[in-house]
């Protein structure tokens, strides 16, 4: 069983990099995009889904979405309120950027939905197990999931603006202002919703400073730690 949480600061190439230690890890890898997208797959009344056929549920989309029906299904079973296939449906909820989410009060459902949600997702997510996940607390709701390895990247504030600016062909103040929006928005939401410094490096098994690694060698340390921990595992 194979579970890694990837965090990063602004600037940082998480994705990129998460994506590059999942494929070579072999697992699945998971972002909020793709969450989105698999949801924006299910914005019809749960009424009107045909049974999904799981034996054909090959593709990362169709397990995603399989996943997902489920997570309503239980919701609607257990009468939870229907703000999830309401207005705007389970891919808005899940579409929250992290400034956002941080908001007290959000419109179509309240913080402790919202956070019962993503709680319960993530936590879907690493029971298929085989699964890199970036961000959205998966480090936090996964903190006793048995064999999870999380990570943080981290970077100087100079590097991380450079970097930015130099892959999104951005001026050095648009790129400057986007990692500090993104940096206070990342920071208000795990402080909100789970009352924790995201970049206190207790949190987690790894913290790689990406000013020093290229993009390929911080992949193969989290492939590799993540191996090497996986054979610490019992059984």
């Amino acid at each position: 069983m194979t579970v890694v949480t990837v965090s990063g600061q602004p600037g940082t190439r998480t994705r990129d990099i998460g994506r590059l230690a999942a494929e070579r890890l072999g697992i699945d890898y998971i972002d909020q995009e793709i969450l989105v997208e698999a949801a924006r797959t299910l914005g019809v009344p749960m009424e009107t889904v045909v049974p999904f056929d799981e034996e054909r549920a090959t593709s990362l989309g169709d397990r995603l979405a399989t996943m997902l029906r489920r997570f309503l299904e239980r919701s609607a079973a257990a009468g939870a309120a229907d703000p999830l296939m309401g207005a705007g449906g389970l891919d808005i909820v899940l579409g929250r950027t992290y400034a956002e989410a941080a908001q007290v009060g959000m419109q179509e459902v309240s913080d402790e939905r919202y956070l019962a949600t993503l709680t319960d997702i993530i936590r879907d997510l690493a029971a298929h197990d085989n699964v890199l996940i970036i961000g959205r607390g998966s480090q936090v709701i996964l903190k006793d999931q048995p064999g999870a390895v999380h990570v943080l990247l981290v970077a100087p504030l100079e590097h991380r603006v450079q970097a930015l600016a130099a892959w999104q062909g951005l001026s050095h103040e648009a790129a400057a202002k986007r990692v500090h929006d993104s940096q206070k928005g990342r920071a208000s939401f795990h402080h909100t919703l789970f009352k924790i410094d995201v970049d206190d490096p207790a949190l987690y098994h790894l913290t790689l400073n990406t000013a020093r690694e290229s993009m390929e060698l911080a992949a193969q340390i989290i492939a590799d730690v993540t191996l090497q921990l996986a054979q610490r595992q019992p059984g």
